[in-house]
């Protein structure tokens, strides 16, 4: 892997993991908004950003101590983001793996260890990142979509 490549990447979780953290009292639990989210929009733009969230959410996750958010959360993150890279060509569907995904997953991990109605969760975790992903995540692919130097920056990586 390319030095740039890994810089990208490093730069996206330093970025989601700081993100996450500083937010923590939003970020965690079955009413969450985790700004961070919205960083699972880069993945349209170079593939390499899928690790770069994937490691971000790991690290993210670590500040809850709990293994099944630690694993089911990341991973969950990794096949988003994944689906967000399949979905590039549409930037309006970009967004839409994490809301999913997050919704039902962690929203169904979440009834398991905080207790409470699945749907209830379901529905908390799919609002807040449809906050995230949609109303941060797509003003940020505008932007970086139009400035020259950062899309540049994004494509070679």
């Amino acid at each position: 892997m390319k030095i740039r490549k890994i810089l990208y990447a490093a730069v996206i979780a330093a970025v989601y993991a700081m993100a996450s953290i500083i937010c923590a009292p939003i970020s965690y639990g079955p009413v969450q908004v985790r700004l961070s989210e919205a960083l699972t929009v880069l993945p349209a733009f170079s593939p390499v950003a899928i690790w770069g969230v994937f490691v971000s959410c790991i690290v993210a996750n670590l500040v809850t101590g709990s293994v099944v958010n630690i694993i089911f959360g990341s991973l969950t993150t990794l096949v988003a983001a994944y689906c967000s890279y399949k979905l590039r060509n549409n930037k309006w569907l970009v967004p839409l793996p994490p809301v999913l995904l997050n919704g039902l997953i962690v929203g169904g991990y979440l009834t398991v260890i905080s207790g409470g109605l699945w749907y209830i969760n379901m529905l908390t975790v799919t609002l807040g990142q449809l906050v995230s992903c949609y109303l941060i995540g797509i003003p940020l692919m505008i932007i970086v979509g139009e400035n020259k130097q950062i899309h540049n920056f994004f494509k070679n990586s």
